[in-house]
C-alpha cells in the first residue's frame, strides 16, 4: 500500500509539473523544421505560416530548412531533439508512415516515432515541360518520349516520392519511359529544367504558376480528379485517358513522440488559429489549395492512417521496391 501510494503521489507529481510546463509554454522561440531546401513549396508555405503563428502563439518561429533524403535528414534532426513543443516540423505522409513502405532500413520507425498535431493544406500537382519544349500536349511528350526513351529526365525529391508514383503510373498505362532524377528540393531542379539538364517535372501550382503565367512554362497535366479554376486550361491526367494518376499532395506539422500531450494540444489550437487567418486563406486560395482546418487529434490520426494506406497500393501498384 505504502509503494502504490508513493507510485501515485510521484505521477500526480508528474502530471502537475506538466500541467505547470504546458501554462508556460511557449516561454521562448519555437522552430519550424522544414526537410527541403528554401524556395520550394513547402518552404514557402511553412515561412508564411510561421509569420502568422508566431503572432498566435506570442513568440517568434524560426523557420529551419534541414534538406536531404526526401525528408529523412529533416526528420532525424526533429527527432534528434527534446519533445517539448519548441521544435515541430512541416511533414506529409513519408515521415507519417510511408517511408516504411520505401525504406529497408531507417534510424526511427514512421509509424510511432511522430505525433501529429496540426493539419496544413492539401493540393494536386501540375506536370510541366519548358515552354519551349517541342510537345504542346501530353500526347505529344508520350509520343516523344516513345521515340527517344532515354532522352526524357524528371524531377523527383526521391524513390517512391509522389513524383515518382504518379511518373511510374503514367509510363506504365502510356507505355513510354522517364528517368528520374533525384534533388533536394524544387530550387535546384528547376535551375536545371530551364537549363535543359531534365526535361520535366511534378510540383505543386503555388511554385510553378508564377513560371508559367510568366511564358517559361506549359503545363500538360494536372493530378486532381478535375480541373483546377486557376489553371482551366489544363486537363487532368483523368480527361487525357491515365485514369489511375490522381494524386492529391499535403502537409501537416507534427512533434516527436512523447511531447507531453498539454503542449500538443496548446501547438494545435495556435496552428488552427493560424490556419483561420485572413492572410493564410487568401494565400492558400491563389494557389488553388485547400486547407485542413480541423484536422488535429484523433480526426488527423485517422485522415494518416488512410492516407498511409493509399499510399502503400500506390507504391505496390506502381512496382517501387523498398530501397
Amino acid at each position: 500500500m505504502r509503494i502504490a501510494r508513493l507510485f501515485a503521489g510521484a505521477l500526480l507529481t508528474v502530471a502537475a509539473a506538466t500541467g505547470a510546463w504546458a501554462e508556460d509554454y511557449p516561454s521562448r522561440p519555437l522552430t519550424y523544421v522544414v526537410p527541403f531546401p528554401p524556395g520550394g513549396v513547402t518552404d514557402n508555405g511553412a515561412r508564411m505560416v510561421a509569420k502568422v503563428l508566431s503572432e498566435k502563439i506570442g513568440q517568434p518561429v524560426i523557420v529551419e530548412n534541414k534538406p536531404g533524403a526526401a525528408g529523412i535528414v529533416g526528420s532525424e534532426y526533429v527527432l534528434g531533439t527534446k519533445p517539448d513543443g519548441y521544435t515541430f516540423m512541416y511533414t506529409g505522409t513519408g515521415p507519417l508512415g510511408s517511408f516504411a513502405y520505401r525504406y529497408k532500413k531507417l534510424s526511427f520507425d514512421p509509424f510511432t516515432a511522430f505525433t501529429p498535431v496540426h493539419g496544413m493544406a492539401y493540393s494536386p500537382m501540375l506536370f510541366v515541360v519548358r515552354a519551349d519544349a517541342p510537345y504542346k500536349t501530353f500526347k505529344e511528350f508520350v509520343e516523344y518520349a516513345k521515340k527517344n526513351p532515354d532522352a526524357i529526365n524528371y524531377y523527383s525529391t526521391g524513390p517512391g516520392d509522389g513524383f515518382h508514383l504518379v511518373s511510374e503510373l503514367l509510363q506504365q498505362t502510356g507505355g513510354f519511359k522517364m528517368t528520374m532524377v533525384p534533388y533536394k528540393g524544387t530550387a535546384p531542379a528547376l535551375t536545371d529544367l530551364f537549363g535543359g539538364a531534365i526535361q520535366a517535372m511534378w510540383e505543386y501550382p503555388v511554385v510553378l504558376k508564377p513560371h508559367i503565367d510568366a511564358g517559361k512554362l506549359r503545363a500538360l497535366g494536372i493530378s486532381s480528379e478535375q480541373r483546377m479554376p486557376l489553371f482551366k486550361d489544363v486537363p487532368t491526367f483523368v480527361e487525357q485517358g491515365y485514369t489511375q494518376a490522381v494524386f492529391t499532395g499535403w502537409a501537416s506539422i507534427a512533434v516527436p513522440a512523447g511531447t507531453p500531450q498539454p503542449i500538443v494540444d496548446k501547438l494545435a489550437k495556435a496552428y488552427s488559429a493560424t490556419l483561420d487567418d485572413p492572410t493564410i486563406i487568401k494565400y492558400f486560395e491563389d494557389q488553388g489549395a485547400g486547407i485542413l482546418q480541423g484536422y488535429s487529434g484523433e480526426k488527423l490520426r485517422a485522415f494518416v492512417d488512410a492516407e498511409n494506406v493509399k499510399m502503400k497500393d500506390l507504391i505496390t501498384r506502381a512496382g517501387v521496391q523498398p530501397q
